[in-house]
């Protein structure tokens, strides 16, 4: 049996109704594989459960059924080895940009000097270009600045599992833009494993490796896991001239307008153990 370096199995969530009311089931049925170094992004509807999933894998909350394995181990609980970028930039506001790196690095490496701490945070504030503004607070800083600190703190712990959740989600398209290119050039340096959500169809195909299409909610499903079948390295000005970019795209937003909110119907008698279809748009479809 082939071992991957996260697997999801069977996840669901489902809250209990007010008074008479049914309970509410979010998501069901949820079963993929992520392998060690690959970028996955998810995309789905507000309402679908993919915050929840993320902070599922985080530890920071309880699924109702199923189990998250990763290295072979059940994740319970929040724990270093999985980092996460949420939407706001969750800094602390006494500290200066690199006091917040440290204050990560030594809680990831205790017994560290201080010469080791700084030297390792000053090298992800220059991946992501914020070299000239290591003694600003957060309060000094623009948003877009401030989340690239969020993210060279993440990535600065090396974890073995990163999950951003909607990052730039709050930044305007120029910015949005380059830190995007900031992020390709860190991830490219630690090959990090990295699952995040994004409403944004060209963020998710210039960064990842595969998307996840989620139909919509309630009793949502991981119904698609879509190949991005455009080399690497990429960049926001070149992948939309690669003959593949157009026939993913359209793919995956036919099937966000048009196929997300029938798929859950058409599921009446799913496969629990189920995994998602994929799609390669080079080949036929095949179930994984």
């Amino acid at each position: 049996m082939t071992s991957h370096f996260l697997e999801i199995q069977g996840l669901k969530k489902s809250y209990p109704g007010r008074g008479k009311d049914p309970e509410v089931t979010i998501f069901e049925h949820a079963n993929f594989n992520i392998e060690k170094g690959e970028f996955v992004c998810v995309i789905g509807h507000s309402g679908c459960g993919k915050s929840t999933i993320l902070n599922i894998l985080a530890g920071l909350d309880e699924a109702t059924e199923g189990v998250v394995i990763m290295n072979g181990r059940e994740v319970s609980g929040p724990s270093l080895d999985r980092g996460v970028v949420f939407q706001n930039y969750s800094l602390l506001p006494w500290r200066t940009t690199l006091q917040n790196i440290t204050f990560a690095v030594q809680a990831r490496w205790p017994a560290w000097n201080k010469e080791q701490v700084i030297a390792h945070s000053q090298k992800y504030l220059e991946l992501v270009g914020l070299k000239n503004a290591m003694n600003r607070k957060p309060s000094e800083l623009s948003g877009g600045m401030r989340q690239r600190v969020s993210i060279a703190r993440a990535f600065a712990t090396q974890p073995q599992l990163l999950l951003m959740d909607e990052p730039f989600g709050a930044l305007d398209a120029l910015t949005r833009g380059v830190i995007q290119e900031e992020l390709i050039k860190i991830w490219s340096e630690s090959k990090q494993t990295v699952f995040m959500i994004t409403h944004d169809v060209d963020e998710a195909i210039l960064l990842s490796d595969r998307i996840l299409l989620m139909s919509n909610g309630p009793k949502a499903q991981i119904a698609e896991s879509v190949e991005v079948t455009i080399p690497r390295p990429r960049k926001r000005t070149d992948i939309i001239h690669h003959p593949d970019y157009y026939n993913i795209r359209n793919h995956l937003v036919d099937f966000l307008v048009n196929r997300s909110k029938d798929y859950a119907k058409e599921q009446t008698e799913v496969d629990p153990n189920r995994q998602p279809v994929t799609v390669n748009l080079l080949k036929k479809r095949e179930i994984a």
